[in-house]
């Protein structure tokens, strides 16, 4: 038993500190998987279960000034990180068909390295959204696609940024930085009361293509030599941006198509109906 437990804790000592970039070993939350792998526990806890069964005798708590301040928030840290992954390299150096991680200690390499790890902890920020959720008793909103969703992107920024800090893995954070910035200035304004609702759709549609371009990016390592970037990083990102796709394609075409369809058949047997009426009280006149 004893010989059990060292093997394993040779094995965690191995994929937590050997393969680990050690310039990011001392940034909070990222020299060891625990914190985030509680923090991440307990939040799938208190949506599915704590936070309802406290909120269930409970009126819903009106979080609208919060509200605002937050996506406010999101908007401001969302553009940031945007701008400074366009500055330190999309927009420059970077190349889009194969970009290795810059593993030295000069100082770009380590402001990607801290601009990585914001990125991380903005995607702990963006669990506070699913807590307004059940605050806001708005339970519905919890969805499998929601919770995978923010569950996965905070174990992807945490992976990328403790083994791969830069390179070719920032092209998701560029892109998602985007959408975000776009999402929540929409959640601003319909939280101030201005009606944006028409956007909803385009930002469903942009998330797609987010997914469909981090595909595409992933896929360029497989005719690419030399690269320098880990190959099997493809394995992880490809199937999990499909599966994102599948996910998400599923919710638009709930949400825009089929509920349109519905609306039209309804309003077309509407439109029937009265004029079979109107038919029917002309023969009874005429009668």
């Amino acid at each position: 038993m004893a010989s059990i437990i060292r093997e394993f804790i040779a094995i965690y000592k191995y994929i937590n500190e050997n393969l680990a970039d050690p310039r990011t070993k001392d940034y909070f939350m990222i020299g060891s998987p625990l914190p985030g792998l509680a923090l991440l526990g307990f939040y799938i806890y208190f949506v599915y279960n704590l936070g309802p069964r406290l909120m269930s005798k409970r009126q819903p708590f009106q979080l609208n000034r919060i509200l605002q301040i937050y996506n406010l928030l999101q908007i401001i840290i969302n553009a940031y990180i945007f701008y400074r992954a366009l500055d330190l390299g999309w927009l420059r150096d970077f190349s889009y068909f194969c970009e290795p991680v810059d593993y030295s200690h000069t100082p770009k390499a380590i402001e990607i390295t801290k601009t990585m790890w914001h990125y991380f902890l903005i995607k702990l920020m963006d669990l506070l959204e699913t807590i307004f959720f059940v605050l806001r008793k708005k339970q519905s909103q919890v969805t499998f696609l929601h919770v995978y969703h923010h569950v996965g992107m905070v174990m992807g920024s945490w992976g990328a940024t403790k083994y791969l800090p830069g390179g070719h893995v920032t092209f998701l954070g560029l892109l998602n930085t985007f959408v975000h910035t776009i999402m929540y200035t929409h959640y601003l304004l319909s939280s101030m009361k201005i009606d944006t609702n028409s956007w909803k759709k385009y930002i469903t549609q942009l998330q797609l293509v987010q997914f469909l371009l981090i595909i595409l990016h992933y896929v360029q390592l497989t005719w690419v030599e030399d690269c320098g970037f880990p190959f099997w990083v493809v394995y992880i990102m490809v199937p999990q941006n499909f599966f994102m796709i599948v996910l998400f394609g599923d919710f638009y075409y709930k949400t825009y198509i089929k509920k349109r369809s519905a609306v039209k058949v309804v309003s077309k047997k509407t439109e029937t109906n009265g004029i079979s009426a109107e038919i029917s009280k002309e023969e009874s006149k005429k009668q």
